[in-house]
Parts: structure tokens; C-alpha cells; sequence
């Protein structure tokens, strides 16, 4: 094992150096299992550390990623063993932990589960932290009574969240409305399972309106703004939205009506801190939703120098699906 390894670092607020550099494997963080990465992937949180456009990160130096999967190097948890394939998203990783954009990790053996079998690492990789919280948007939303058969939308659906929201949903057996920006990318959202495409301009119309027409019994969203609002304004009596993201805005420009008249409910996703046995149901269910086959449609591949010029694209919606992040060989 060499003594340091290649990563991408932010050394101060702000954009990173354009160039992956070499650090010390001693100087890795505490952690009682340490990770040979794989694979990483892009995600919009990662864009916003990377570019400096949000605080997301607090503490200097920083390793981003907030995800990887890779094969276990060393472990004092008698959980994990060396060479056991292993895949972490979120607890921080990339915010207030070294992430996945280098190519060792040390973490707590509580952040770890086992790459599913189905997957493996990269593939694993491809569904990522974002297909992990559009499984628990799912999973939120069924918990509080949403049934197979029933319509459902899926705001920001060619991102990262939104395909996959869309092809498990789809393959659950319900109705899916895609709801997006670049109504270029209908073909690409029908062929995930979407049986309608609509502009997220006629989602935030109307917005005098308290209240409109009972369309959709659940809904993804990953823009919040005047979206969520129209979201919210347009789910049935009962109906739920499952909230995981903010790409058009942290705002959230409603009134009480969709809750106290029709008893919506808005239910808040934090895939960075869900816990462990969620964590475990979801990839249990995830390989049979989202098989490999439709994963190959929506995935594309990059290196680890190439996430400099990916990560203001992700910001500006020119990514389309996933995309996985090549950090180390064999």
C-alpha cells in the first residue's frame, strides 16, 4: 500500500485547486475501517462544494464525495473484513468528513453496508446517494399510504434523483408524471417509465391560486421554490410529497391551505443522516426496481479530474441521470 494517494482537496471556502493532488494515507480522518475507493459518484451537494456556490462545507481541509464504494484495505470492526466490498453515502462525508474523491477513506464501520450483490461497486455507484433518496422518497411516501396504481410526479426528473424516482416508481407500478425543465429529454423520461412529460413551468403557475386541481396522489421533489408550492397546491386529499432537494430554490412560497384542507402531508428526506436499517431496506429493494440493465441507460462515467468542469454543470441541470466517478484502477 503506498504511504499517499491521489484526492481531490479544498483547502478554503471557495473553488477547489483545478487539479487532483497526493496526500498522506496517515493524514486520513479517525475511523475504525479503512477503504480502498473504487467509485464515486456526482451528486448536486458535490457540485455546490466543489464550485464554493454554498456552505455546504464546514471544516478546511476537505476531501468532497459524498458517497464511494471500494474494498475494505484494513478493520478493527469485526463487521468488515479485508477485501469485503463496501459501499457509504452521506454522515457527513464531504461536509465535515473526508469524502469519496480520493482514492482511501477511513470511516466509522456504522456508515458501511455491503454493496448489494446485484450491483457490485460500480453499479452500486451508479444508483448512489441520489437513487438511495429516491428509494426513500418511495419508501416515505408508501409508509403514509401511497398505493401502487395511484399517480404520482417526479419534479427535476432527467437529474440524478429524478430518473431513478421515475423507472422505481414506474416499475412499482405507478402512474408517473415527469416533470421537468428540458422537455428535450422525453424520450430519454418515457423510456425510464414516465407516462407523461410536462414543463415545470406549468407546475409554478397560477401562484395567487391557494389551492388547484386533485392531480397526483404523491409526488418527488428535488427543486423546492415555487415548484413545491405548486406541488403542494396540486396533491389529492390524503396525498403526500416527499421533499429531498433545492435545486431551484430553499424557499418555499405556500400557504397552510394544501395542509389544513386537504390534509397533505410533507414529508422531509435526509438521506445524509437516514439511519442504518433504512438504509439496509432500501438497497435490499433497489436491485429489483432498478436493475442493471436500466441503471446502463441512465449512467455515464468520469474521472476523477474530470469533476472539476462536471461540477458547475450539475448546478446548471446539463447532467443528465447519473454519473459515476472513476477514482482508482484495480
Amino acid at each position: 500500500m503506498s504511504e499517499d494517494f491521489r484526492a481531490i482537496v479544498l483547502a478554503a471556502r471557495g473553488r477547489a485547486s483545478s487539479q487532483v493532488t497526493r496526500v498522506p494515507i496517515a493524514d486520513l480522518p479517525s475511523g475504525d475501517v479503512l477503504v480502498r475507493v473504487r467509485f464515486s459518484s456526482l451528486n448536486y451537494k458535490d457540485g455546490l462544494a466543489i464550485t464554493g456556490t454554498a456552505p455546504v462545507v464546514r471544516a478546511f481541509p476537505m476531501i468532497p464525495g459524498i458517497d464511494f464504494a471500494g474494498v475494505v484495505v484494513e478493520s478493527s470492526n469485526p463487521e468488515f473484513h479485508r477485501g469485503d466490498e463496501v459501499v457509504c453515502t452521506g454522515w457527513g462525508m464531504g461536509e465535515t468528513h473526508w469524502g469519496g474523491y480520493a482514492e482511501y477513506a477511513r470511516v466509522p464501520a456504522g456508515w458501511l453496508v455491503r454493496a448489494p450483490a446485484e450491483y457490485g461497486m460500480r453499479w452500486s455507484m451508479a444508483v448512489g446517494t441520489a437513487g438511495l433518496t429516491a428509494m426513500f422518497c418511495q419508501i416515505a411516501m408508501e409508509r403514509h399510504g401511497l398505493a401502487p396504481g395511484s399517480a404520482v410526479a417526479v419534479t427535476g426528473a432527467s437529474g440524478g434523483v429524478g430518473s431513478v424516482a421515475c423507472a422505481i416508481l414506474a416499475r412499482s407500478g405507478y402512474r408517473v408524471t415527469a416533470i421537468t425543465g428540458r422537455m428535450a429529454e422525453e424520450p430519454y423520461l418515457r423510456g425510464l417509465g414516465a407516462s407523461e412529460v410536462i414543463g415545470r413551468e406549468s407546475i409554478s403557475a397560477q401562484p395567487d391560486k391557494t389551492l388547484l386541481a386533485e392531480r397526483w396522489a404523491g409526488a418527488v421533489d428535488t427543486a423546492g421554490g415555487a415548484v413545491l408550492a405548486g406541488l403542494l397546491r396540486s396533491i389529492v386529499q390524503g396525498g403526500s410529497v416527499a421533499a429531498c432537494g433545492l435545486a431551484a430554490s430553499g424557499s418555499l412560497p405556500t400557504t397552510v391551505y394544501p395542509f389544513i384542507l386537504r390534509a397533505v402531508s410533507l414529508l422531509g428526506i435526509s438521506s445524509s443522516n437516514a439511519p442504518i436499517a433504512l438504509r439496509r431496506e432500501a438497497w435490499s429493494r433497489l436491485p429489483a426496481l432498478l436493475p442493471r440493465s436500466d441503471l446502463e441507460g441512465m449512467t455515464t462515467s468520469a474521472s476523477l479530474d474530470e469533476v472539476f468542469a462536471l461540477a458547475p454543470r450539475i448546478l446548471a441541470g446539463q447532467v443528465r441521470g447519473r454519473c459515476v466517478i472513476e477514482v482508482a484502477a484495480d
